[in-house]
């Protein structure tokens, strides 16, 4: 086997097929880790960590910490995040060597079904061309910021530099309100810059509960976060001051640094996916639920066939490919019933289906909990906590779990059990709640909210 990419699900597929017996190269053209560990998950969630704790330490007087809030210093948080990720990019090196992987660094381009040619790369720009052959070949390339094309869009950085600025942009303008852009947006805000977030649509967060939106709107709205939905870039350029971003609705705005962080797309050029007639469609590898092309042989996984972009799930299919390739196992996972999780300054998690996807196919009845959390009180900092379950009415069955608050993606992870093995509400409620949690509002709501049957809305309690 070979894999082309060093991230979660290459990494996970290359390692596995190697303790399975097989021989296994896998080569990476400028991360080891990939996307997650370098420029996504592990460093946005330090960036989460650090601005946390600036609101403990403001939270602290309210405690009787008589501490004044010192200034967050940019420089040093990026020297700790750099020295982390070193070292976590240097575990999954480790990993892959004693698996007796044989390791690659170079550009992979496909020559034909069978055939990989490995070029120079950032990590090692002296190499020379050479080529391998391979029975098996996993493509696990990842996926890459996408870019919209406006005039001065060229100014914009995106999630892949934000990681390395230099200094902190002490006014940010984001564009785009998904996961990267909101996430962003409440980090920088912790840190005290100036944030207006710009978003085409009415609401931030396509595909989550639209009660949950509304929610996180209301949060970012007491953050201080400006909120331009329903617009789109118009023109970027640069000021003696900075940059002026100017939206289409002719709103303009002074920053530091524009994100552009309009979603990411699949890593596949310079691939030589033509050279070896794997079929792609809209940019993305096709794959059937075995995880292979059309061309025998050649396999893909995680975010370069863009159903999932998530990292457990391209760990997941990484795993499923080396044992169904070198050794079944009979191993599954439910890829219908993935938590997702938005590190927001208040985190916001979810699983299974929300309200709108429910209220399709089912009579449903909501239970919701909005409460403000305890560790808020005493410092008076605004903000609640919401939680939500759908329900189907007539079996009882949990359908989806929803929630905004602290510990929210903790919570939900457990919450995931539930619903993905279709416990009823009915079972939640011979759960005893741990009491003081914010954990226990699952098990504590008696009393729908409301109805939801054929199309109409009743209000309940």
């Amino acid at each position: 086997m070979f894999v082309i990419g060093a991230g979660s699900g290459g990494v996970r597929c290359a390692r596995v097929a190697a303790q399975l017996g097989a021989r296994v190269g896998i080569v990476e053209r400028s991360h080891w880790g990939g996307t997650c560990v370098n420029l996504g998950c592990v460093p946005k969630k330090l960036m989460f960590y650090a601005a946390e704790t600036g609101r403990a330490i403001a939270d602290g007087p309210s405690y009787g910490w008589n501490v004044p809030l010192p200034e967050f210093d940019w420089p040093h948080f990026q020297k700790g995040k750099d020295a982390e990720i070193t070292r976590l990019d240097g575990i999954y090196v480790s990993m892959l060597q004693k698996a007796g992987v044989t390791l690659f660094e170079g550009e992979a381009q496909l020559q034909g079904a069978q055939t990989i040619e490995i070029g120079p790369s950032a990590l090692d720009p002296t190499r020379k061309p050479q080529r391998i052959r391979a029975r098996h070949i996993v493509l696990a390339t990842g996926s890459t910021p996408t870019r919209i094309d406006f005039p001065g869009s060229e100014l914009c950085i995106t999630s892949d530099q934000v990681f390395h600025l230099q200094a902190q942009p002490r006014r940010l303008a984001v564009i785009g309100g998904g996961y990267i852009g909101v996430e962003f947006s409440g980090a920088f805000r912790g840190f005290g810059s100036e944030v207006a977030i710009s978003y085409r649509s009415a609401h931030v967060l396509r595909h989550f509960d639209d009660e949950l939106r509304l929610r996180l709107e209301e949060l970012m709205d007491l953050a201080g976060i400006h909120r331009h939905p329903h617009t789109l870039p118009r023109s970027l350029e640069r000021m003696p001051d900075g940059l002026r971003l100017t939206l289409d609705d002719g709103t303009e705005l002074a920053a530091d640094q524009v994100i552009m962080a309009v979603g990411r797309h699949p890593a596949i050029a310079g691939l030589g996916l033509e050279k070896a007639g794997v079929r792609t469609e809209k940019g993305r590898v096709l794959v059937n639920s075995a995880f292979e092309t059309n061309v025998p042989g050649i396999y893909a996984i995680g975010d370069i066939s863009d159903k999932y972009n998530l990292t457990p799930t391209a760990i997941a299919e990484g795993q499923l490919l080396a044992e169904r390739l070198y050794a079944p196992q009979g191993r599954y996972w439910d890829f219908n019933q993935v938590p997702r999780a938005v590190f927001y300054a208040s985190p916001l998690a979810t699983v299974g289906l929300s309200e709108q996807e429910a209220a399709v196919d089912h009579d449903l009845l909501i239970y919701t909990s909005s409460f403000t959390p305890m560790r808020q009180v005493m410092p008076h900092r605004p903000g609640k906590a919401f939680m939500k379950l759908v329900v189907d009415e007539k079996s009882d069955v949990i359908l989806g779990a929803h929630m905004i608050g602290p510990e929210a993606a903790d919570i939900i992870q457990i919450m995931a059990v539930a619903v993905v093995n279709g416990l009823t509400k009915t079972q939640l409620d011979h759960t005893l709640a741990l009491h003081p949690t914010t954990a226990e509002e699952f098990v504590t709501m008696r009393t729908p909210t409301r109805r939801v049957a054929k199309g109409t809305v009743e209000a309940l309690g």
